[in-house]
Order: structure tokens, then C-alpha cells, then sequence
């Protein structure tokens, strides 16, 4: 037979073809094409295989698949890989898939088989002629009935079915309903003829269900998700009543439970009459007591109780949860004790009370306000509240997070309608601040069914606020846990769970304590009590309560504040005093430490306590015990940045400001800190001293504060000059790098007042530099690539690398002062820039490329003339490093694009006198700047070219630019717009073809860009055409052409622009089955600044040590 006529009449439902059928002996394949009888090797087998003019040889295709999957050679594998991925490659192979699905056994070469099917179903189905679309149609349909029709060969191929299954519903998005328009009643006909096909015939519909409604968002176009939604709402009526009627008729479980397991799937969608004017609720209730459709049945109640509209059907959810109420009694009595039932139950019981959690939160974020209509509803209301507060304390951080969910939301209600309030008296009242209990307007109205809704849930509240003591997660800045082992250590890593759980639980107690403060306190001072007593001791019941403590800082008035910290800081210092052993006071001091760290606004206001708290962490500061020193000098620095101005002037009953009394003492208070912690005491004491507003005192300060390293730091210099060998000890090396990282320390908070100090060490300093440096090349000459692993070439890049950090710092640092810049930026230009141009790769520092970026960035045009200079030494070698792979020298690529955009930014027309072959260097630099796979290096190349394009544009070379890069640049961007390593890019990729298409529209380009013929516009219409089609050959001219000009009118509409090429992306196939996110991370980082506002409005909410409040300390 011809091959075009078996290629035709494959797909007929006449011809079939009968091919023998070779079943291989065992040994799993490796007998592989290495011993198969009629093929001497590889080659012959893979020849015989990729010839596809006539039906595949099926057990040889078993064979390589086989082997594939095997235990054989690695060769073997890699070869039978290699011939497998020809094929799945060959446009042809999709024709023998369905001769491979009849005449093989096994399953791995089945599940081949249709991998193939399913990239042809979504990349070409629409281009394929109708008889081969029919046909594929067909056959997969019979094989699905032809299977689950039989009891025995549905369970035995189980993966096998459910794989059709997901093959028949991509089909499905493509035909159904314009081609196939009685899909459901066929579907719903086959379901009544055997139970089996019934429930088949439920995975089908459910996976049809998921894919309109759950993943549709970035696979399908709009109008196409909106089509499918409508045609299975008006279909529905047959799947309801195939659904019910199953409930009510059947007996056997599985269908029972792939019935229910649909259901739950329809029910986030399907019109509510069908759910509200059926007797679909009464059936799921029947069932929900019985054990084997608990969970199902639960997860479908959770469906309907998550649904929002109108208040159309109350009498029926009010009905709803009632019946559950009574059934949920007797399965799980309020006396048990959930955490303890959830330890010891199996999977099954486990999810239940997961379920539940979800039911609860999910029915009363929607309808708890009918709940609260009559005295019977609100007794149900209360206990279900009740089940809620006790599943909350199982140890399962998944069950948590829902019910911590609720919580927040709940309380968040409650909270927001007593700010709102009119009268200032009722609001006061309602934040629970004494005021006179009869005020007039407070009796009638609204104020009065707040205060009622208030009460109405003052109980559970109260024992929401002891859940979220008792279970409060570990703030960021707490340094010092118990581990696994139960030892005492300080913690490195952060973890970001436990920070998102945090910041839930710490705003839901805050609204707590604004709901009513004094319960808050009180149950805090009990718990505290319980401590002291020894009753409720243990290091977690104490570090959970100390994070809550510090959580609600802000969200009291003032006095009442002081008065609950004095208490709990006398309990600490007691509990401190009292209790035994070296771990337990280490807990107990790093608790204090946290607590106070918490409130400055206490600490301002109260200077005794301040002046023992400081104390109290300098003594701290000789505690051997891990973890301690550390916090201890986090807390120091904390409290610093809250309070400085306090440390600098003489305060009452005392002779001179603190700060002169600690930089006497300061020997003494850091003589047992390691470098790092000496670093940040540093850094505190600098907070300090900026803080001090005569110049006079302020350099006193800073001479006596850095007087121990700088007499260091002659001592070195002076020895160097006698021998300068002497600088080339490790140990002289460490000590230099040591005095140079304080130095950074005290510039990053003294800023503009750390110029004195600089200026004494910077020459000395360049000096080292550059002596270090030849150094390093010097070995990496000799010593090859390797040297620059050695510890000593390391630690010698550490001081060059610290000599930029220190000068970076103290210029970003510095007010904009011009005299600074020059005073120290033509002293760096050889010793820094001309090193950088003269090292050997290896030994150029990227810190060079982020120093000069903020040197430009902070002086800006003032460094115009100073680019030239700068280009000449770094721009070609630099990219020399970064352009040969996407990979080596990675701190360089990030630090050399954002040095570029500075440039762009500030020094302009420095940019418009480079040479067209520089120029042609830096755009092509910046393409490949945003064709990076790093997403950060991409983002600034994209930024960078986004800055270039505006600033061209308003120049007078805007049409010599545009003339010479406008078509490549919009290749590029398409080139990486369509890329799906690319997605994070997306918006600032639309952002640039939105540019480059404005210019066209607005006319601003007045020249020909590029055929005096025709307009720019009509130009790069037919060239953008032009360029698609030839990029998406499975799309139709038709549909590029419809794309291109709907850009073309939505240029002046961002939004509808990037729908436009969102619905692009998933039509050119790119995009699809991957998560599509990023297409949509603009609208979620609008999302999050709305809330941050939010917040600020509500006192407590963001921590005041994460406030700007330095007004607030005077």
C-alpha cells in the first residue's frame, strides 16, 4: 500500500491494520537492539524505526522504550533516548500512534504514544484536515468505552485511562462545542449504560470542569474561556440529573465517590438553582455521617459554603448548618480533644479535621452575619466557633495557617466599624478606653449593634487572644532558639514561613488588643504569672509569650503601655533572678532583650530605664553563652537607631551625655566581642554621635570612638614605611582588613560626618590598595586560575574589596556636597579605575564597577567629563569577561548594567559623543543585558534600554538612532517576550514595544526610517507580520495580522495593550501548561502597596521599630 493511501485511511474507522504482534521474551528489553535476532545494531534498529512510510515495527519500538526505562548501560539508555527523541520530533510520527495503541502491551510505550498525540492536540489540532481530526476523535473516544465498559480491564488500566481521559479533554478544548456539539449529551447517554463507564464518565467531566475553570487563566484566549464557560452552564441540566441520580440509585462505592469527587468540582460555578432548588444539599447531608464519603462530602458542603451572592437563600444555609451541627455532634463530640485525636488518627480521620477547619472558615466568612439573627442560631454560631478555637491548637501547620486565615479576617471585621465610628467618645469606648458608660447617641443605632456584635463575641475572642499567646511564631530578629536537641543556638537562616505566620498572628493580635486591652493584658500577666510560679515554665512557653508581648508594641495608649511593660520587665528581671542554670538565664535575658527592643516609645519616654536596659546589654556583652553577645549587640544597635538623640545630651541627675561616659569605657565594654560584633557596636555608637548637632563635640566623639583602630592603622603604616614586606603578612592583612570593616561600620551611620575620619586614612588607604593588588596579579600571573583560590590571594581581595565598600558607603552616605566628589574621586582614578583596566581578569574587583555606578548616580552631571575616562577602563574589558558565556563573573554582569544605566541616566550626553561603533557596543550590550536568563540582570538591561529609548527620543539624533536600531531592538524584545525563560520580564518588555509603537503613532520620528516609499507605521506593520508568521508557523496569517493591529490601536492604552499580548502568548503556544504568574505581577504589586496603607492608618499594625519615627525622638 502507497504510504499516501495508508496515511489517509489510517484514520477511517474501515481500515485497521493487522499487524503481527511480537511479544519479547523477558529481560526487561536490555536484550535492547544491541541482541534483538533480525538487527545487527544500533543504526539498523534506529533506521528501521525513523522510517515512517510504513506502520512502526511495535515490538521494537517496546524494545527501545524499554530499554529507555531499563537498568541496562548508560550508552544503551542514552541511545534508545536518542532515537526516541527523533521521533517525538518527526511532524509524522503522530500518525502511527494510533497503530502503536492497538498492537502494544506496554504501558510505557502507550503513555510515548500519546506524549506525541498530546503535543500535536496543542501545538497543530487546528491545522490538521477534518478526517484526521475525526478520526484521532473517535478512536480515542471507543478505546475509553471500550475499556471502562469492563470492570476488570478499568481497574487493571487504571493510569492508562485516566491518560486518555486527559488526551480526550485537550481534544475537547478544541472542539467542543462549535465541532462537537453533542459531546454531553453522548457522554452523559454512555454514562446510563454501565456503571463503570459512569464513572469514567465523571473524571472526564471533572477534568473538563478544572481545566474551563481552575486552569484556564494563560492557556486559553479570553473569549475562548468565556465560550467553554457558557456552553457547560447551559449544558448543565444533564449532568445534574446523571449526578443525582447516581447518588440516589447507586450502590456501588467507587462511583458513589467519583460522583461526589465531580460534584465538588461543579459546584464552585454551576447556577445556583441547581444547588438551592434540588435536593442536592439534603443528599450530600445523608451522606456525610457515613465514614467511607465523609471527607468528599465535607469538601463539597465546604464548595457551597464558599459561595458568594445575595441573601436569596439564608433560610436554606441557616438549615444547612443546622443539620451539620447536629450530625458533626455525634461523629466528633465537642469533648474530645482535638490536637490529641489529630496525633494519633490515621490519614484519613486527619483530613477530616482539616476539611472541617476549612468548612468552618469557608461558611463563616461568608454567612456568620445570619448566624447572629436569632438566640438558637447564635448557641450553634458559638459552638461551631468553639470546634474552630480547639482545631486550631493541632500541631499541624497546614490546619493552622486555615484557621489563623479566618481568624485574622474575623477579627479584622470586628475591628474596622469602631474606627469608623462618628462620635470620638463611642469610638473610645470601643477601642477599650474608660470613658463614662451612658453617652447620649451611643444607646440607639449603629453604636449600639457594634457594642452588641462585640459582645455577641467577647467569649471566643478571649480565647482567641490565649491561642495566639500560646502559639505565636518566631519574630525575625529573635536570634536565639531551641533546636532540635534542645540545645540553646542562634539561628542563621530565616525562615519565611514562620515570618508570613508571624506577621498574620501579630496583626490578629493587635486587633485583638485594640478589641479590648485589658483581657489582652491580663491574660498576658497571668501567663507570665504561671512562669514565675513554675507552674506553666518551659523555654517555648516563655518565647512564645515574649514574642506576643513585643507583637502588640503601638497598639496601647501611652500610659497604659508603660504600665504593662514596667510589670513585665520586673517579672523578667525576677524570673531572671530566680531561676537556675546557665541555658535557662541565657533564654530568659535574650527574652528581656526582645521585649524592650520592641517598645522605644517606652524607652524615649523613660531615660532611667533606657540607661539600665543599655547597661544591662553592656554586661550582656561578656556573656560566653552562644547566641547571647550577638543579641545583645543587635538589640544595642536596635535601640541606638530608635533613641539616639537621648545618649547625646546631658540628661537630668547626671554630668555629661552617656555617650562621652561609654566611649570612655569602651575598651573594657568590647573586650570580649568577636570582630563582627565589634563591627555593629561600632555602627551603634555612630548613631549616636550623628545625633550630636555641635561640630565641635561630634568630631571629638569620632576621634575618641575611633582611636583604637586608627592607632592600629599608624602603627601598620608607619612599619610598611621602614619595610614594606611587613604589609605582606597574613596576619597584618587580617588586622587591616579588621580596622578597614570598622571603618565601613561607623560610615554607614554617621554619613556626611564620618569626613574627618576618611580623610586621615584615604591616601594611606589607596596606597595599600594598590599595593594589594599587584600583589594578587602578580600570584594569578604566576600561579594560573587557581591562585585566586588560594586563602591568601582571598583574604587580599577582601581588603580591596572592604577599601571600596568604606569609600562607597561614605559617598552614598554623604549629603550631595560637590566638594566631597572632588576631593576624592580624581585621587581614585588611577590607583582604582586604571588597576581595574590593568588586572588580569581574575583580579578585577566588581565592587570597582557598584562604586563608580554610585559615584555617578550621586554626583550626577558633575561627571560627565568623567566618562570617557571611566569607559576607556572598564567597558571593553568587562565585556570581554561577561559576553563569552551567560555564567562567569556573575557579580560583574549585574554591577557593570547598572553602572551602564547611572551612566545613561545622569551623563547622558556623554553617550551621544561615543564613536557609532562604541555606541553599537553599548546597545549591543544591553541586548544581551535582557536576554540574560538571571532575571535581575535581564530587569536591568530592560530598564537600561527603557532609559536609552526616552532620552534618544529627546534628543536631535532620535531619528538616526531609531533608523539604525528600532527594528532590532523590537526583534529582540519579541525574540524574549515569547521565550518562556523570559516571563518575569514581561512587563517591562510591553512597556518597550509600547514605546517603540507610540513613536510610530505619535509622529515624533520625522524622518523615513527606512523605505522613503512607504510610512514608518505601514513599514513595521508588514515587517512585525512578517516576523511573527515566520516565528509561529502554526499560526494563521489571519490571526498575526489581527494581533499586529490590535497593537497598533491599543498603543495608548497600556492595560488593554497587555491583554492584547497576553491572549498573543497563549495563542503562539508559548505560554502554555506553565505557571503564568509573572504575566500578571504588576496588578499584585499594586495590590500590596493598597495594603501597606492600610496598615499605616491602624495604630500597631507596622512595629514601631520598623517605623521612620526619628521626629518622635527629641
Amino acid at each position: 500500500m502507497s504510504f499516501t493511501l495508508w496515511r489517509r485511511t489510517e484514520f477511517s474507522k474501515m481500515y485497521l491494520i493487522n499487524s503481527r504482534v511480537l511479544v519479547l521474551a523477558g529481560g526487561g528489553g536490555r536484550t535492547l537492539l544491541l541482541s534483538l535476532g533480525f538487527y545487527h545494531s544500533h543504526s539498523m534498529a534506529a533506521d528501521k524505526l525513523r522510517d515512517l512510510s510504513q506502520p512502526i515495527d511495535v515490538p521494537l519500538l517496546d524494545a527501545t522504550v524499554a530499554a529507555f526505562y531499563g537498568t541496562g548501560s548508560k550508552e544503551e539508555r542514552n541511545a534508545a533516548d536518542q532515537i526516541l527523541r527523533e521521533l517525538q520530533n518527526n511532524p509524522d510520527m503522530w500518525l502511527q500512534v494510533m497503530h502503536i495503541l492497538q498492537n502494544t502491551r506496554s504501558l510505557n510505550t502507550k503513555f510515548f504514544a500519546l506524549q506525541v498525540l498530546e503535543g500535536v492536540i496543542k501545538y497543530r489540532w487546528n491545522a490538521l484536515p477534518v478526517e484526521q481530526r475525526d478520526g484521532m476523535k473517535n478512536f480515542i473516544s471507543d478505546v475509553i468505552v471500550q475499556l471502562s465498559s469492563n470492570e476488570t480491564s478499568f481497574r487493571q488500566e487504571r493510569l492508562y485511562v485516566n491518560k486518555l481521559n486527559i488526551i480526550l479533554v485537550q481534544i475537547l478544548k478544541h472542539e467542543w462545542p462549535a465541532r462537537w456539539r453533542s459531546f454531553i449529551p453522548d457522554l452523559v447517554s454512555a454514562a446510563k449504560t454501565s456503571e463503570t463507564i459512569c464513572e469514567n464518565c465523571m473524571a472526564i467531566l471533572k477534568l473538563l470542569s478544572e481545566e474551563v475553570f481552575d486552569f484556564s487563566r494563560g492557556e486559553m484566549t479570553q473569549q475562548k474561556i468565556k465560550e467553554l464557560k457558557q456552553s457547560l452552564n447551559s449544558e448543565f441540566q444533564l449532568i445534574h440529573e446523571l449526578c443525582l441520580y447516581v447518588l440516589s440509585a447507586s450502590q456501588r462505592t467507587e462511583l458513589i465517590r467519583a460522583t461526589l469527587s465531580t460534584l465538588h468540582a461543579f459546584l464552585t460555578w454551576i447556577p445556583l438553582g441547581y444547588i438551592f432548588e434540588s435536593p442536592l444539599l439534603e443528599t450530600l447531608l445523608k451522606f456525610f455521617p457515613v465514614p467511607a464519603y465523609r471527607n468528599l462530602t465535607l469538601q463539597c458542603l465546604t464548595e457551597v459554603a464558599s459561595l458568594q451572592f445575595g441573601n436569596y437563600y439564608d433560610v436554606q444555609y441557616v438549615k444547612m448548618y443546622s443539620i451539620f451541627m447536629v450530625q458533626l455532634q455525634s461523629i466528633l463530640p465537642l469533648t474530645t480533644n482535638i490536637p490529641e485525636a489529630y496525633a494519633q488518627g490515621s490519614s484519613e480521620e486527619q483530613a477530616f479535621i482539616q476539611n472541617l477547619a476549612l468548612f468552618f472558615t469557608s461558611f463563616y466568612k461568608v454567612h456568620i452575619r445570619i448566624l447572629e439573627s436569632t438566640q438558637e442560631n447564635i448557641s450553634t454560631l458559638l459552638l461551631g466557633l468553639e470546634y474552630l478555637i480547639n482545631i486550631s491548637y493541632v500541631d499541624d501547620t497546614e490546619v493552622f495557617k486555615v484557621c489563623l486565615d479566618y481568624w485574622n479576617s474575623l477579627v479584622s471585621e470586628l475591628f474596622e466599624p469602631h474606627r469608623s465610628l462618628d462620635n470620638p467618645a463611642a469610638a473610645a469606648t470601643l477601642m477599650g478606653l474608660q470613658v463614662p458608660a451612658m453617652l447620649p447617641g451611643m444607646v440607639d443605632g449603629h453604636g449600639s449593634q457594634l457594642l452588641q456584635r462585640r459582645q455577641l463575641y467577647a467569649g471566643p475572642m478571649s480565647k482567641l487572644r490565649m491561642l495566639m499567646i500560646c502559639r505565636m511564631a518566631k519574630p525575625e530578629e529573635v536570634l536565639i532558639v531551641e533546636d532540635e536537641n534542645g540545645n540553646i543556638v542562634r539561628e542563621t537562616l530565616k525562615d519565611n514561613d514562620v515570618l508570613v505566620q508571624y506577621k498574620i498572628m501579630r496583626e490578629t493580635l493587635i486587633y485583638l488588643s485594640h478589641l479590648d486591652h485589658d483581657d489582652t493584658e491580663k491574660q498576658m500577666l497571668r501567663k507570665l504569672s504561671k512562669q514565675l510560679s513554675g507552674e506553666d515554665w518551659t523555654w517555648n512557653n516563655l518565647n512564645t509569650l515574649c514574642w506576643a508581648i513585643g507583637s502588640i508594641s503601638g497598639s496601647m495608649m501611652e500610659e497604659q503601655e508603660n504600665r504593662f511593660l514596667v510589670m513585665v520587665i520586673r517579672d523578667l528581671l525576677n524570673l531572671c533572678e530566680i531561676t537556675k542554670g546557665k541555658d535557662n538565664k541565657a533564654v530568659i535575658a535574650s527574652n528581656i532583650m526582645y521585649v524592650v527592643g520592641q517598645y522605644p516609645r517606652f524607652l524615649r519616654a523613660h531615660w532611667k530605664f533606657l540607661k539600665t536596659v543599655v547597661n544591662k546589654l553592656f554586661e550582656f556583652m561578656h556573656e560566653t553563652h552562644p547566641g547571647v553577645q550577638d543579641m545583645a549587640c543587635d538589640t544595642f544597635l536596635k535601640i541606638v537607631q530608635k533613641c539616639k538623640r537621648k545618649f547625646v545630651i546631658t540628661q537630668v541627675g547626671e554630668n555629661e551625655p552617656f555617650v562621652s561616659e561609654l566611649l570612655s569605657g569602651l575598651p573594657i565594654t568590647i573586650a570580649d566581642l568577636e570582630p563582627h560584633q565589634i563591627h555593629s557596636f561600632y555602627e551603634s555608637v555612630g548613631h549616636m554621635i550623628q545625633a550630636e548637632s555641635d561640630a565641635q563635640k561630634r568630631d571629638e566623639y569620632i576621634q575618641k570612638l575611633m582611636e583604637l583602630p586608627n592607632q592600629r592603622w599608624m602603627e601598620i603604616i608607619g612599619q610598611a614605611h621602614q619595610n614594606v614586606d611587613f604589609l605582606k603578612d597574613q596576619d597584618v592583612i587580617r588586622t587591616v582588613l579588621n580596622i578597614l570593616q570598622t571603618n565601613t561600620s561607623v560610615a554607614s551611620s554617621l554619613g556626611t560626618y564620618f569626613l574627618p575620619q576618611i580623610s586621615l586614612i584615604f591616601l594611606d588607604m589607596l596606597n595599600v590598595y594598590r599595593m594589594y593588588s599587584e600583589l594578587i596579579s602578580k600570584s594569578i600571573t604566576e600561579g594560573g586560575p587557581f591562585a585566586s583560590r588560594t586563602s591568601y590571594v582571598k583574604l587580599l581581595r577582601s581588603v580591596k574589596r572592604e577599601t571600596l565598600k568604606l569609600i562607597e558607603t561614605f559617598l552614598d552616605k554623604a549629603e550631595d556636597q560637590p566638594q566631597i566628589g572632588k576631593q576624592f574621586v580624581p585621587p581614585m582614578m588611577d590607583p582604582v579605575l586604571g588597576d581595574y583596566a590593568r588586572n588580569v581578569p581574575d583580579a578585577r574587583e566588581s565592587e570597582v564597577l557598584s562604586l563608580f555606578a554610585t559615584i555617578v548616580n550621586k554626583y550626577k552631571a558633575a561627571m560627565i567629563e568623567d566618562v570617557p575616562r571611566i569607559f576607556e577602563a572598564v567597558f571593553q574589558c568587562t565585556l570581554e569577561m561577561i559576553t563569552k558565556n551567560f555564567e562567569d563573573y556573575p557579580e560583574h554582569r549585574l554591577k557593570f548594567f547598572s553602572l551602564l544605566r547611572a551612566i545613561a541616566t545622569h551623563c547622558f550626553p556623554a553617550l551621544i559623543c561615543l564613536s557609532s561603533q562604541q555606541l553599537k557596543l553599548v546597545m549591543d550590550s544591553i541586548i544581551w543585558a535582557f536576554r540574560h536568563t538571571e532575571r535581575n540582570i535581564a530587569e536591568t538591561g530592560l530598564n537600561l534600554l527603557l532609559e536609552m529609548l526616552k532620552k534618544f527620543q529627546g534628543s536631535e539624533f532620535c531619528n538616526q538612532f531609531y533608523r539604525t536600531y528600532f527594528l532590532t531592538i523590537e526583534q529582540e524584545i519579541f525574540a524574549v517576550l515569547t521565550d518562556t525563560f523570559h516571563k518575569p520580564g514581561f512587563k517591562l518588555h510591553v512597556l518597550v514595544l509600547q514605546h517603540l509603537f507610540c513613536l510610530l503613532e505619535t509622529g515624533v520620528l520625522t524622518e523615513p526610517l527606512f523605505d522613503a516609499a512607504t510610512s514608518n507605521t505601514v513599514f513595521v506593520r508588514e515587517f512585525t507580520i512578517k516576523l511573527l508568521s515566520t516565528s509561529f508557523p502554526n499560526m494563521t496569517a489571519a490571526e498575526v495580522t489581527l494581533f499586529v493591529n490590535g497593537l497598533f490601536e491599543s498603543t495608548n492604552d497600556l492595560s488593554t495593550f497587555k491583554n492584547h499580548i497576553r491572549d498573543f502568548l497563549v495563542q503562539s503556544k508559548e505560554f502554555s501548561a506553565q505557571d503564568n504568574k509573572d504575566l500578571y505581577a504588576e496588578e499584585a504589586a499594586a495590590q500590596k502597596e493598597r495594603e501597606r496603607q492600610r496598615m499605616l492608618s491602624i495604630p500597631g499594625l507596622i512595629a514601631p521599630s520598623e517605623l521612620q519615627d526619628e521626629m518622635v525622638d527629641s
